[in-house]
């Protein structure tokens, strides 16, 4: 074992009692755990698994954030998973799309099913006043059985059952109280198409878990995200009243508390790093689950900044610097050529710069590998 690696671990043993940890240990403590402190060389179906899915609204950000994560990491090892239903896309976690394992799929979404009913009847429910849900889930999956379809489409199959109601409305019905998947190209590196879905146990071959406890997603939560709070827990899952689960996990569990007091829960054996324990730049996606898992997000990201990474309808692209985010990216193409725009929200010092070029350079050689010409611009903070 490298010494690097087992500085990343220290703390692994320490059992806590209510101790006191800053905003620099939870950082370092997110980071380990989310495989950001040093890449690794793991499986990617264990990697995606042991950060219980990754945020998928877009193709390539789970590319991204898996290269960022694991060595030697290539776009078509992902792929593939895909195409052979090892890997699917699926809403969950907070009502949105998640890559996760078929294992994985099959396991959480009982558990999640309440947060995605409760969102869908918090917006488009509201326009299908008395409408027997239970009747339009079981027209919704058999018309994603019989062939893959967009929601449109299976909203205006179902239109013609019930002419008077709102296509889109029964679509997004159909995606809250069935499991659908989106089958490939979707999701498909360099490959494009529209969102074709189909039912999870169609499509995987295999029946949904019936047990529908969130302790065990609580636990596999913590180990990727914590230590982190009751209220953290509900909104990395959407779900609400799990109280009563962390009451249940409680002699299973070791507690913190923040800065502010507030209490932290935690597995006995996870690792905390020491707060001082260097970590690189990091390139991330849109979305990444990193900097949306927490109620309270000063450990990831400082609060001067969040508005300008929480932009409108959107969770902008990020870079890390010493493990906080420090600034967005975008990647333009022109003709054969491809640049890495770097916009950091404050000034950045000569090393931070120089590794946030080669940083970047190294995730244009991934991103753009077919660009004749490839380049880094670092503008001056807004």
């Amino acid at each position: 074992m490298s010494s690097s690696k087992t500085k990343a671990d220290s703390g692994r043993n320490h059992r806590g009692s209510g101790k006191v940890l800053g905003r620099r240990a939870l950082n370092r403590a997110l980071l380990v755990r989310q495989m950001l402190l040093e890449r690794v060389t793991l499986p990617v179906l264990h990697a995606i698994e042991q950060l219980v899915g990754m945020q998928g609204q877009m193709t390539n950000p789970p590319y991204i954030g898996l290269w960022s994560r694991l060595q030697g990491f290539e776009a078509d090892d992902l792929s593939r998973l895909i195409l052979e239903r090892a890997v699917v896309r699926i809403a969950l976690m907070r009502s949105t799309i998640h890559l996760v394992t078929a294992r994985d799929c099959l396991a959480l979404r009982p558990v999640m099913q309440p947060a995605l009913v409760r969102s869908f009847g918090g917006n488009w429910g509201k326009r299908l006043p008395g409408i027997d849900f239970a009747e339009v889930a079981a027209a919704g999956r058999a018309a994603a059985e019989e062939t893959p379809r967009t929601f449109d489409e299976i909203g205006r199959v179902l239109a013609e059952r019930w002419p008077d109601r709102d296509p889109a409305a029964l679509g997004y019905a159909v995606r809250a109280y069935v499991p659908l998947v989106q089958v490939p190209p979707r999701g498909v590196w360099g490959r494009g198409g529209a969102a074709r879905h189909t039912t999870a146990e169609a499509w995987l071959g295999r029946p949904m878990s019936e047990d529908a406890s969130p302790d065990a997603a609580v636990m596999r939560y913590l180990a990727a995200f914590g230590p982190a709070s009751i209220a953290d827990a509900q909104t990395w899952s959407g779900l609400t009243g799990l109280r009563a689960c962390f009451d249940r996990l409680r002699p299973r569990l070791r507690t913190f508390r923040d800065e502010h007091g507030r209490e932290l829960f935690d597995l006995p054996h996870a690792p905390l790093p020491d707060p001082d324990f260097p970590a690189p730049p990091r390139f991330l996606g849109d979305y990444d689950n990193v900097y949306l898992s927490h109620a309270e997000r000063s450990r990831i990201v400082a609060d001067e900044h969040r508005k300008r990474l929480f932009a409108v309808n959107r969770v902008l692209p990020c870079f890390l610097i010493d493990g906080f985010v420090a600034g967005a990216w975008e990647i333009r193409r022109e003709g054969g050529a491809a640049t890495l725009h770097v916009h950091p929200f404050l000034p950045l010092a000569p090393p931070d710069r120089r590794a946030v070029e080669e940083e970047g350079a190294r995730l244009l050689a991934f991103v753009a590998a077919d660009a004749d010409a490839r380049d880094v611009l670092i503008a001056k903070p807004a």
